[in-house]
């Protein structure tokens, strides 16, 4: 049983929601990051999505791209973010890299898994890789005993939400909106039909994300999936923060926010 098996075991055991929180490595500084990532933990995160900064970031919207952006200024690197995850994976929570496939391409597939698991990692989120085109990821996570976690759109055919279902370990991803990342004034109400034919096909754990940005949204989210995923509002708490320690403490606030949210379902 991995890491991540043994977080759903617990929340279910206990009647809610796990808790997903995802900040880019090196944004605004590695230091900030980290501190970040913490405190994230420490309010009731359960669950860190390191994100590895990339240049080209086409699923992203605006405020992953600015963060993503200020990482790439300042130096952030592949092997910066594995450290990152070496830091922050300390805290007992399950921590994943979220990365476009590239980096890991350029990196090395077997490398990369390698370098994840002695640094503490639990897995991947592949946004841009399909599980008909993972089989050297596939190999090389099975190999390091790290889980994969493959994303599902409301688009999805159910054959494809079948065969993503069962390539993937830990959860399965439910985008549930259309289009680029970000926070939104309301749910989608994709999401819950989404999720109730993922059911029809898995009983693994479900993670519903993009548009999460308070406490009322992640309760919405939490009496239908397994895991609240929430990316944009962390990284706008930090982007507006004048200082990087008021980053720190806004973020912290948010994830106190979200897990009072999700204990509510």
């Amino acid at each position: 049983m991995s890491a991540i098996d043994e977080l759903f075991a617990r929340t279910r055991a206990e009647g809610r929601a796990a808790l997903v929180g995802y900040l880019p490595a090196g944004f605004p500084d590695q230091e900030t990051s980290i501190a970040a990532l913490t405190a994230m933990v420490e309010a009731g995160v359960d669950l860190l999505e390191i994100g590895l900064p990339y240049s080209d970031p086409v699923m992203d919207g605006p405020a992953i791209q600015a963060a993503a952006d200020q990482a790439l200024a300042g130096g952030t690197r592949t092997k910066d973010v594995i450290e990152v995850v070496r830091a922050v994976a300390s805290t007992g929570a399950p921590t994943v890299i979220m990365t476009y496939w590239n980096p890991v391409e350029r990196y090395g597939v077997d490398r990369f898994a390698a370098d994840l698991a002695e640094a503490g990692g639990a897995g991947l989120i592949t946004p841009d890789l399909i599980p008909d085109e993972a089989a050297e990821w596939d190999a090389a996570s099975r190999a390091h005993e790290l889980d994969r976690v493959f994303l599902v759109s409301p688009s999805s055919t159910d054959a494809r939400l079948d065969m993503t279902a069962k390539a993937s370990s830990g959860f399965i991803y439910a985008t549930a909106v259309m289009g680029v990342t970000g926070t939104r004034e309301q749910t989608s109400s994709l999401a819950p039909e989404l999720v109730a034919r993922l059911r029809a096909v898995t009983d693994k754990p479900i993670g519903v994300g993009l548009g999460v940005s308070n406490g009322e949204q992640a309760r919405e989210i939490a009496e239908f999936a397994d895991a609240v995923i929430v990316g944009s509002a962390f990284v706008r708490r930090m982007l507006e923060s004048e200082t990087a320690a008021a980053g720190v403490e806004s973020v912290r606030e948010l994830a106190q926010e979200l897990r009072r949210g999700v204990e509510r379902s």
